[in-house]
């Protein structure tokens, strides 16, 4: 046995030891089979695993997560899993299960080499050990190695019986885990916007006066994302910022949008009258003020800041893990921004729903303006 540490002031790696990151880095260049069994992962630590495994060649890799059935998945952690889960399967390389009936906090690491284990991990690390971020760059983890047949023969089994049926199920089988909503960072440090807590946004949601509505948001299905003609969804909605650039030098912020809302709802008895502002509320907790605008008040949009609502919109789907910020739209020829029809069925959302409130409140120029409930949901909950 061998220990594999952690490096980190004031318990920095001393001459002979290994830390734990070179210790599987060098197990995963050798190996053709990789098995893991952990209570945790993050999205980086997930990603990095697959970068991994495909530049190393690693023919097969299986990945056990021990805790997310009972406790809930973070969105953007659940995305990414599901992702690669589908990426290997495809290729026959591998796949990703839950372990269902309990909670499992171990963790195991095993090395195959002719299908016979020739290095194993037991320990403190959870996965996200192979890539530290701000959350775990603190966190000190130690864990033993093993090239033991018998040790890490007994490693292997008990990785493998986790993989059985009884105890674990392939992550695209499982329709019933729990996704925890992760925080819209897209909107940090936006001067326009304020959040309230969860208390406040349901005491506006029970004052929602029955005056609603909807919202749908236009984009493309994935296979037709390269279709950028005039009449296509690329130059309106939430994907605007693929339209012509106002400034042929200058690409469109990524997280521009224009909420093109259509004729009949807006002839629609309570609908905004344009130009006249009203304070809004997300389902999420922000507070901003909006108003509608353009010819015949066609476009939604926040008052002072034209990027607000895109940010607010477009940083849910970056924070699930469902689509990464572009910085320049222009080159993104292949469209890898572009948010499509399958990005907002895998969020479970695919319209905003504007509800007033018999609620008001003051603004900066000592005007009372309405409040509105604006959520972004799917027709399910409309039906429900």
């Amino acid at each position: 046995m061998k220990l594999l540490y952690s490096d980190m002031l004031p318990l920095k790696v001393k001459a002979g030891q290994e830390k734990f990151i070179n210790a599987f880095h060098t197990g995963m260049a050798v190996a053709d089979r990789v098995e893991i069994a952990t209570g945790y992962v993050s999205k980086a630590s997930l990603e990095e695993l697959d970068l991994l495994a495909e530049n190393l060649k690693v023919k097969t890799i299986v990945l056990t997560i021990g805790m997310y059935c009972i406790e809930g998945i973070p969105e953007g952690t659940y995305h990414t899993a599901m992702n690669i889960n589908e990426k290997w399967q495809t290729a026959c390389r591998g796949e990703i299960r839950m372990v269902r009936p309990f909670k499992y906090h171990g963790k195991l690491y095993a090395f195959y080499k002719g299908n016979k284990p020739f290095k194993a991990f037991v320990g403190s690390h959870n996965l996200g050990a192979i890539k530290l971020e701000a959350s775990n760059i603190r966190q000190y983890e130690i864990s033993a190695m093993t090239e033991v047949s018998e040790e890490t023969q007994a490693i292997a089994d008990f990785i493998r019986d986790l993989q059985q049926p009884k105890c674990s199920s392939n992550i695209a089988d499982i329709k019933d885990m729990k996704l925890i909503r992760e925080k819209n960072a897209s909107l940090d440090g936006v001067q326009e916007v304020s959040q309230l807590p969860p208390t406040s946004v349901e005491l506006f949601k029970r004052h929602i006066k029955g005056l609603s509505f909807e919202l749908p948001i236009k984009v493309p299905a994935f296979f037709n994302r390269h279709i950028d003609d005039n009449k296509h969804f690329t130059k309106s909605n939430i994907n605007v910022c693929y339209a012509a650039p106002r400034n042929a030098r200058k690409s469109r912020d990524w997280y521009e949008t224009q909420m093109t809302v259509g004729v009949n709802i807006r002839r629609m008895p309570g609908y905004p009258e344009k130009n006249h502002p009203f304070f809004i509320v997300t389902d999420d907790g922000y507070w901003f003020k909006a108003h509608t605008t353009s010819d015949n008040n066609k476009q939604l949009s926040a008052v002072g800041n034209e990027l607000l609502l895109g940010r607010w919109l477009k940083g849910r789907l970056v924070a699930a893990g469902l689509v990464n910020p572009v910085n320049d739209t222009q080159k993104d020829t292949d469209r890898l921004g572009m948010i499509t029809k399958e990005m907002l069925k895998a969020y479970g959302c695919d319209r905003l729903v504007l509800s007033k409130t018999d609620q008001k409140a003051i603004d900066e120029d000592n005007i009372e303006l309405d409040v509105w409930v604006l959520a972004f949901e799917s027709n399910e909950d409309k039906s429900e």
